[in-house]
């Protein structure tokens, strides 16, 4: 925390020994917004970051900063100023990602021949919405602000698998496992076993989150329509996540067979909700505004 003051402190007094007194620059730009600007805001973190890594030779520095239901530093966060002291504020998050994991068996002591690949692919989903308004107070370059916002959020994530390594299909009374299937049973370790149950598709419950927050904070503009501003909430969040699905497979022998059979299964996961109130961002939410 202390060294985070240091950072904004830092920025501030090098900032104000180029700037100029009063709210008009000698060009006579107006440093505060008006009715009917629009600003665009990008997190703070990573320039604040770097501001600290040069005043004490470290790159270890950071800044954290999370609130209900969003993250800032995925997050668009936009205003439309209906006056010089009242603001709407907006925020979106549309977000798409899938991954495709690779495991390669060493089959140098199977009887197993050629190379043997396993793959796993996931894939996410999520959008937040947001909105809500902002009274400003202050006639200086430092402008206290105040007011609410609703966010809510939707997500969702599956995972499917691919195995190279399907069974042989048959098998002996008298040797019933001759050769049950070898596959990967934890992608991110890397590592394989045999027989038994194993993933084909992984759907996640689809997640919903509804938040509402007052905020307050202070913005200090360091020149024309530029600003840098430190933010606290306290917020109710409800979220809430439906039942999954887990559909898998197995190669087996039955009593008295002579042969493998794949046996699928569906297997339903729980969902679950939560509910809180508390303060969101207890690590004060850094943003720098851009005002035109």
């Amino acid at each position: 925390m202390k060294k985070k003051v240091l950072f904004v402190a830092a920025l501030f007094i090098g900032a104000s020994a180029f700037a100029q007194d009063g709210l008009t620059s000698k060009k006579g730009e107006a440093f505060l917004p008006e009715a009917g600007d629009w600003a665009l805001g990008f997190d703070g973190t990573p320039f604040l970051d770097y501001v600290g890594n040069m005043f004490n030779g470290t790159a270890g520095n950071s800044v954290n900063a999370t609130w209900v239901g969003n993250n800032p530093s995925m997050t668009i966060v936009a205003k439309h100023f209906k006056d010089e002291s009242t603001a709407y504020r907006m925020k979106l998050r549309i977000g798409f990602g899938s991954t495709n994991t690779k495991n390669i068996h060493d089959t140098s002591n199977t009887t197993l021949t050629g190379e043997i690949t396993d793959e796993m692919s996931t894939s996410n989903f999520m959008l937040t919405l947001g909105g809500g308004i902002e009274k400003r107070r202050g006639n200086t370059r430092i402008q206290g602000f105040y007011g609410g916002e609703v966010l809510i959020s939707f997500g969702s994530s599956s995972s499917s698998f691919t195995y190279a390594d399907a069974g042989s299909g048959s098998s002996t009374a008298t040797t019933p496992n001759l050769h049950t299937a070898i596959y990967t049973d934890d992608f991110v370790a890397g590592t394989t076993t045999s027989g038994g149950e194993r993933d084909v598709d992984i759907s996640n419950g689809s997640t919903m989150q509804i938040a509402l927050r007052g905020f307050a904070g202070v913005e200090w503009f360091l020149s024309p329509k530029v600003s840098v501003a430190a933010e606290y909430g306290w917020g109710l969040a409800m979220s809430s996540q439906g039942d999954g699905e887990r559909d898998t497979e197995e190669y087996t022998i039955g009593t008295g067979g002579s042969t493998e059979t794949l046996i699928s299964r569906e297997h339903t996961t729980g969902g679950n909700s939560s509910f809180g109130i508390d303060t969101d961002n207890n690590g004060g939410q850094i943003t720098i505004m851009f005002h035109f």
